[in-house]
């Protein structure tokens, strides 16, 4: 039994071994090959409809021959011939549902779709069609709330069930968002909480609305009412709103500590899906506003999963995966004390990939092979598998397949047995279901790379030359040079799993015609390659760091060779960016001419210039004139051609000039005298003896030296010391052969350098130092290339170096898998698309291993996302404006670092039918992991279409299924024109243009109209109410004015919108006119109205003198003279008729005073003496006479200096005494 089970676990190790190597077959490429089908697009399981559209339920397949498409709904198949409502879509199973035919209700429930052909069938998911649903609220009666000052409160919304759930928010009357805090936030439920309530909180218009997205509707709770009182307020208003308000805590309030209003209790339990969102609220009541808080017991939480939301009452966790498991504590805390609360958190999870879904496999007969169906949940999931949608443990058994609970293992395997097998895991909480083919082929090798290519690298790099190929069973690769003499195997060369020939360090003997076969059991093809190998570009003469006065010019030379084959392109850079655009920047370039002596002396000096014909040499020189403080800095020559890149830098500083004519400075002479002393093996000591300075003080010395072991001709800064320094200590590294010079600067420049010193050589050690910037990024969407920067000569510290890569993925229980290279990157192939991996690089070399090196973290290669986003859907918020939802992408499928979400959307056409064709695209871009964005800017009254791709590094993903939606009518433009005709006397006609944008259905148009006089002062408004069908009025008895200003505007529906204004002018009688002035200014006239003015005046004083003679007189005399009713004399002391008139001429006195503000004011009675001034202000005095004013009724009663007064009449009552008797 033992030896039983070690050969089935041999066997089964063998075949997942040659699994790694099983092949796709590349459709695009090799059309006429014969596949299984394979599921390539469905809807998703939970589908929600929108019952005013037609219902789509997608399934697309692919495979050869085009499969055949069947639907069974409800575990029953579906006749689709049999409904005329249903039609499937040609050469695909997808299903159209006509809405108008039927009722969206009768196609709810569970769709399943099978693509078959004469190699297989496959499945979709279960599809649960559902239909959205927004329903109304209940209707109720919602009694006002009266609340006393600081105690909590919670207005519920208690919002309709809808499919899927409404989004929950609070507004105003006018559309406004509530203000909320810390102290007035919204629960989970839509419920909204006051810690403790203010009287600032007090209106009659909280109202809770839901929003169902499908439907793209607003449901409205009917208004809340809440008034907040103090205690005494309360006991005023009690019987106000005993009958009709519910009155809460009548009590006093005083400060107090926190308690939580939710949730309940100490503790509370939660439970979470894997994946799936976390959210937990604690919400408290007290006074002062509690500060709420979140901490996980024994462990911290996961800062970038976790966010906090309503004001920190809420924590969110995305993602939540089983370490999110344990106990989360909440706190209120104020002044007077904290309230704590735990949730206990248990993650359960629906079934998930362990290494993701079964893949295809391609085999030859004979061959052997396995499915592997690996996943993980809470509770462990059950497997179940079918071949061709049928159960396995119901189909008649095969000697050749064999099931091992998660793995089908197939052996010896025969043309014919191509099929399509599922694997089916579940749990309480959901299902995964994957189709995976078996293809059994029987296929010579064909080789995929193009034929006759040619790869270029630069010498001393590494050359990859490709050799893709197709065949079953899989062909072996072999590699060969020239006169095929043997195959290409060792060192130098390195062939890779997929048919790759490496060469690590490609050098020019490396270069030809190359010849890759494949073979397999049927025959065998080839393909040719050639191998070029580049020089590599270098700069030769590097500029080098200049001092230079102000005004002056400075020339910066760069130098460089490069191959003759390989256009370069050099460019100057100002501290790392373009050249200012200033024509006191020159840059000039040529090539090295036979005539260049100097120059051809100086490179072959120093050993640079190569005689040979594979190089060109070109010079390029930065002059800079009348130079400035701003032109410091560093400046950079940098050369690129299409295989590599080289740079230098040079920094120019600038000083002010000399004023003093009469001395003159100058850079210092070299140092000189250069002697080496205190030698160890990591230092030595170097003096000198400065120069002349030249009037200028050496402000310091520059300390170079020369690597003649790597880098001979190459002189490299090593130290700086202050210029009254004449010895330094150095650090030197091992394996370098060093030779010192030393150059001095003062405010001019730098010297010349000094002779060198004798030449210094330090032993050779294991590496100092590992290399730096290591970082691994995916080229390919199966691969992760690490790259570092690589050890100079002078880090190398030995012979030999080379370099240790490890990597593992980043999960528990990763090995690191090592592997070394002289290469300053390693390419991981065949690892998970966007998967974390840890990577570390150490230097090695004949002495010994670098320092153990740092961990890095790098990611493999991204693809392009393989879905879209879901539940698309659009709510016009306005007429220009629209709100865009949808459901994120899950971060599997979008296979790499998420850029964000575009929605791409178009203006289809007008809804008006004067003007309905537009065409308007559009794209608006929102960065990161967005579910929403606005859409601003849109045209009132019109149809829009839309979809939305997520898009990550690699590039955007599928489209979304494409969006509709409609903006509602919008205020109009103005009139397109307005003008005026047949203008006359009193008339005249206004025409006008309908708006060109409608934005609607003009409803009407306002007309508004207003003299102007001749100082441009605006008169009294008259308007018009017009017809929507109107576009002219003739305006009659335009008589008062000769100038008239017009205002036009239309109308829909929503408003009116802008108007358009015009101004005219009436033609007046010029005769009239003119007799209208003439009597303005005549004398005649001017007289008349100034005797008028002087009769007015006398009369005032003669009333004056007259009342201030009077004042007493005995009440029995007063009686005695008035016994005729009929009698109504006038009194002689004071100009005003007695007040015992009789009723008719006595009104006709009141009916002739006209108050101070122009308007005639109506009496109450008759036979009031206040209304004429002697009821209210008269008073008696010692001997009972009777003293007041006999004035008619005006504004001076209101402004009289009261009971007491007893002063001299008022000219303003005598005035209207006067005006009374006239």
């Amino acid at each position: 039994m033992m030896e039983m089970r070690s050969l089935e676990a041999a066997l089964l190790v063998l075949i997942l071994g040659h699994l790694v190597s099983a092949l796709e077959v590349p459709l695009d490429l090799l059309p006429g090959l014969a596949q299984p089908p394979t599921i390539t697009h469905q809807s998703p399981k939970d589908y929600i409809v929108d019952p005013r559209e037609n219902i789509i339920i997608h399934c697309e397949a692919k495979g050869k021959p085009h499969p055949s498409f069947s639907w069974t709904r409800n575990g029953t198949h579906f006749d689709i011939e049999q409904d005329e409502s249903v039609t499937m879509r040609p050469h695909s199973g997808t299903l159209v549902v006509d809405i108008s035919r039927a009722r969206p209700e009768h196609y709810e429930g569970v769709f399943q779709c099978t693509a078959r052909n004469k190699h297989g069938s496959a499945v979709s998911n279960n599809i649960v069609v559902r239909q959205s649903k927004s329903p109304l609220w209940s209707k109720e009666k919602n009694k006002p709330i009266v609340v006393q000052e600081g105690v909590s409160l919670v207005l519920p919304c208690r919002p309709p069930a809808g499919l899927p759930p409404p989004i929950i928010f609070w507004m105003d009357n006018n559309f406004q968002k509530l203000p909320q805090g810390k102290r007035v936030s919204q629960s989970l439920n839509g419920d909204l909480y006051f810690s403790n309530i203010r009287r600032e909180d007090s209106r009659n218009d909280y109202i809770c609305y839901a929003r169902f997205t499908h439907t793209q509707t607003i449901q409205q709770k009917q208004p809340i009412t809440v008034k907040v009182l103090n205690l005494d307020a309360i006991n005023e208003t009690l019987a106000e709103y005993y009958n009709d308000t519910e009155l809460l805590n009548e009590a006093p309030v005083d400060d107090r500590k926190p308690t939580f209003l939710i949730p309940s209790g100490h503790s509370s339990y939660k439970m979470v899906l894997r994946g799936h969102v976390l959210e937990m609220e604690c919400i408290a009541e007290g006074l002062p506003t509690p500060e709420v808080s979140w901490t996980k017991v024994s462990r911290d939480l996961p800062s970038r999963r976790t966010s906090f939301l309503h004001f920190n009452k809420t924590l969110r966790i995305v993602n939540v995966s089983e370490s999110d498991e344990g106990d989360y504590s909440c706190t209120a805390k104020n002044q007077l004390g904290s309230a704590h609360h735990i949730i206990t958190v248990e993650v359960k999870a629906a079934p998930y990939w362990i290494s993701g879904p079964p893949k295809n496999l391609v085999l030859a007969p004979g061959e052997n092979g396995a499915l592997t169906c690996r996943a993980s949940g809470t509770p462990k999931p059950s497997i179940i598998w079918s071949m061709n949608g049928d159960r396995i443990e119901n189909l008649p058994t095969d000697i050749s397949r064999k099931v091992e609970d998660d793995t089908i293992i197939f052996t010896d395997v025969q043309v014919g047995s191509s099929a399509v097998y599922q694997c089916n895991i579940s749990n309480p909480y959901g299902y995964l279901l994957s189709n995976a083919f078996v293809n059994v082929l029987h296929e010579s090798p064909r080789v995929l790379t193009p034929a006759n290519k040619i790869y270029q690298v630069i010498e001393n790099r590494p050359a990859l030359m490709d050799c893709s190929s197709f065949g079953s069973p899989i062909p072996k690769i072999e590699w060969f040079k020239d006169s095929r003499a043997s195959t290409l195997n060792g060192d130098p060369y390195i062939l890779h799993d997929n048919g790759t020939l490496e060469i690590q360090v490609a050098q020019s003997q490396h270069k030809g015609k190359y010849t890759c076969i494949a073979r397999n059991s049927l025959g065998a093809s080839e393909n040719h390659v050639y191998l070029h190998i580049k020089e590599p570009t270098r700069i030769l003469k590097q500029p080098v760091d200049t001092v230079v006065q102000r005004g002056r010019s400075v020339t910066f030379e760069c130098t460089i060779k490069h191959d003759k084959d390989l256009l370069p392109t050099l460019i100057w850079l100002k501290d790392d960016e373009e050249l200012p655009d200033d024509e006191r920047f020159i840059v000039e370039s040529n090539s090295l001419s036979t005539s260049d002596v100097s120059e051809r002396e100086w490179l072959r000096d120093h050993g640079e210039l190569p005689n040979d014909d594979r190089f060109i040499v070109e010079f390029n020189s930065l002059y800079i004139t009348d130079v400035s403080e701003r032109d410091a800095g560093v400046y950079t020559c940098y050369v690129n051609t299409t295989l590599d890149q080289d740079s230098v830098t040079a920094e120019l500083t600038v000083v002010e000039t000399t004023p003093a004519p009469a001395v003159i400075h100058g850079r210092p002479d070299p140092p000189t005298d250069l002697e080496l002393t205190d030698q160890k093996k990591r230092s030595i000591q170097l003096t000198w003896i400065p120069g002349e300075e030249h009037n200028s003080p050496i402000q310091e010395f520059v300390i170079q030296y020369e690597d003649s072991l790597h880098h001979q001709g190459h002189w490299h800064d090593i130290a700086r010391v202050p210029g009254t320094k004449t010895t330094a200590h150095l650090k030197l590294s091992p394996y370098v052969h060093y030779t010192f010079r030393v150059l001095a600067r003062n405010a001019v420049g730098l010297s010349e350098p000094s002779s060198t010193s004798r030449m210094y050589k330090t032993e050779p050690a294991a590496p100092d130092q590992n290399p730096k910037n290591v970082r691994g990024s995916g080229n390919k969407h199966n691969n992760l290339v690490i790259t570092w920067e690589p050890l100079s000569g002078l880090q190398s510290n030995g012979p030999g170096l080379y370099y240790k890569v490890s990597w593992r993925q980043k999960r528990p229980g990763s090995d690191w898998i090592t592997a070394t290279t002289n290469n300053s990157m390693y390419t991981v192939s065949e690892i998970p698309t966007f998967s974390p991996f840890e990577i570390k690089v150490q230097a090695v070399n004949n002495h010994g291993d670098g320092p153990d090196p740092a961990v890095a973290i790098g990611y493999s290669g991204e693809d392009l996302p393989a879905a879209a986003p879901a539940n698309v859907q659009a709510v016009v918020l306005n007429s220009t404006l629209a709100r865009v939802r949808w459901d994120p992408v899950p971060p599997h499928l979008i296979r790499g670092q998420i850029q964000g979400y575009k929605v791409h959307y178009s203006r289809t056409h007008s809804l008006h039918k004067h003007n309905p064709h537009h065409t308007e695209k559009r794209m608006l871009t929102f960065s990161g992991n967005h579910s929403q964005g606005l859409l601003p800017g849109l045209h009132p009254f019109s149809h829009y279409s839309f979809y939305v791709s997520v898009f990550n590094k690699k590039g955007e993903g599928p489209k979304s299924e494409k969006q509709e939606f409609k903006t509602p009518e919008g205020e109009p433009g103005p009139p397109a024109s307005l003008s005026v005709t047949n203008p006359s006397l009193d008339s005249l006609t206004l025409e006008w243009s309908p708006p060109h944008e409608h934005n609607g259905h003009i409803t009407g148009y306002n007309l508004k109209y207003q003299p102007v006089n001749n100082s441009n002062e605006l008169g009294p408004e008259e308007e018009l109410a017009l017809a929507s069908n109107e576009t002219s009025v003739t305006l009659q008895n335009l008589k008062y004015s000769p100038r008239y200003k017009f205002y036009l505007n239309a109308r829909t529906s929503v408003g009116a919108g802008p108007a358009i204004s015009q101004e005219a002018v009436v033609k007046q009688d010029e005769a009239v006119t003119s007799r209208q002035v003439d009597i303005a200014t005549q004398g005649w006239f001017i007289g008349l109205m100034c005797a008028i003015a002087l009769l007015i005046l006398i009369l005032l004083i003669i009333c004056f003198i007259q009342r201030n003679k009077g004042g007493k007189y005995p009440v029995k005399e007063k009686e005695d003279a008035h016994t005729d009713p009929e009698f109504q004399p006038m009194k002689d002391d004071d100009c005003t008729f007695v007040e015992y008139s009789d009723n008719e001429d006595h009104k006709l006195v009141k009916e002739s005073r006209t108050p101070s503000n122009g308007t005639v004011k109506r009496d109450d009675s008759d036979d009031s003496l206040v209304d004429y001034g002697e009821g209210g202000d008269g008073q008696f005095n010692e001997d009972g006479s009777f003293i007041g004013q006999y004035s008619g009724k005006s504004s001076s009663r209101d402004n009289a200096e009261g009971p007491e007064s007893s002063g001299a009449p008022s000219p303003i009552n005598a005035m209207n005494s006067l005006n009374s008797f006239v």
